[in-house]
């Protein structure tokens, strides 16, 4: 296995002296490093991968020097159009390092959403012209990757990647930001489920947040036929929810999201406020960190969301931190006009023992298609 410091230690050699990306739960070791390591004047948890590219291109133009980008390879669809119609050596020529987990990779057991990307990554890279490598496992051979990759990426002024596969990265100690809030996501999660209209569809966000849906529907016997769990495609639940609701504008339909995915595509409130579906109901919870691949922080706690949400034009806009507040706005939230906004700042932590949905995303899909003709 490779240690995290001696990898990022690697890059320091090489001159690499700035770090950004979106967190990962392959990369969540040398994530963990690189906090410790650096300040936020070197280290950025970008909103979304293709910001990242922007941010290291940014860093390049002020320094001379590289920067390194990580990422999930969900998020390479994020990347494509800075990478190529900014890094790439035809048009600015920006050198980079992109350090990416490879889920899903061909042979290892892994989640749906990464079925197809996972055999397509390597292929992806290949179309998109960025020189790679797959991560040795030996630490030295790793080292010896590093420096070939950062040497190669400055002689061509271009972007290249290291690929990681699971496993690879030694264990790293992280101590994850806490807050002080007293609400559970799960708790809240329950309290809202439990207030929902009859007729109300659910869409879920990726992450913890869905598998913590799909199993309270379990536990009290619901089916599942009115919930769609977006377990891929992080930041567009809000999305797929206006799509139903602007076609079924007589449902309520509530989007359950999380801070770090509506931080990844914020423009997404904008154009919910503006298509202003009087059925659509949005709730965020907002633990502050990226939970699900391993409590690196967001911005959410120094972004004022409903500010921000208010400012885009929902017609109704609340933020609840406690049970108390939560209950008594509930009551209020379900019978807003318009389209409604609802923040709830949860605990950022959640069960050990929580387990996956049972059903494929086709089953998920199909079950919720046969209700939403009803």
């Amino acid at each position: 296995m490779v240690h995290a410091k001696a990898f990022f230690d690697a890059f320091t050699r090489k001159g690499v002296r700035f770090f950004t990306g979106v967190p990962d739960s392959l990369l969540k070791d040398f994530c963990a490093h690189v906090t410790t390591r650096c300040n936020p004047r070197t280290h950025v948890i970008a909103a979304n991968e293709g910001n990242a590219i922007a941010i290291a291109a940014g860093h390049h133009l002020a320094t001379g020097k590289i920067a390194l980008v990580y990422l999930q390879n969900a998020g390479l669809g994020n990347i494509v159009n800075p990478l190529l119609s900014l890094a790439d050596p035809k048009v600015y020529g920006i050198p980079m390092v992109l350090v990416i987990g490879w889920r899903g990779e061909p042979g290892t057991k892994d989640e749906p959403q990464h079925r197809s990307q996972g055999p397509l990554t390597i292929p992806l890279l290949q179309t998109l012209g960025v020189p790679y490598k797959v991560l040795p496992t030996s630490e030295r051979d790793a080292v010896r990757a590093v420096a070939r990759a950062c040497d190669r990426a400055k002689k061509e002024n271009r972007a290249v990647a290291l690929v990681v596969r699971e496993g690879t990265f030694a264990p790293h100690p992280f101590l994850a930001p806490t807050n002080t809030y007293s609400l559970t996501r799960e708790e809240a999660l329950h309290a809202c489920v439990e207030t929902l209209p009859s007729t109300a569809v659910v869409v879920s966000t990726t992450g913890k947040l869905s598998r913590e849906l799909f199993e309270f529907r379990k536990a009290t016997g619901a089916r599942h036929e009115k919930d769609f769990l977006t377990v891929g495609s992080m930041g567009h639940a809000s999305q797929v929810a206006l799509g139903i609701a602007l076609s079924q504008p007589r449902r309520p339909v509530y989007c359950f999201d999380g801070d770090g995915a509506a931080l990844m595509h914020l423009g997404s409130l904008a154009i919910i406020a503006q298509a202003a579906p009087k059925n659509f109901k949005h709730i965020i919870f907002n633990n502050g960190t990226h939970e699900s691949v391993g409590g690196q922080p967001t911005a959410a706690f120094v972004t004022d969301l409903s500010a921000v949400a208010r400012a885009c034009g929902y017609a109704y806009v609340a933020s609840v931190s406690d049970a108390t507040a939560l209950s008594k706005e509930l009551r209020r939230f379900k019978k807003a006009r318009g389209a409604a906004f609802l923040e709830i700042r949860v605990k950022s932590s959640s069960r050990k023992d929580l387990t996956r949905p049972t059903r494929t995303p086709l089953e998920n899909k199909r079950a919720l298609m046969r209700y939403l003709k009803r």
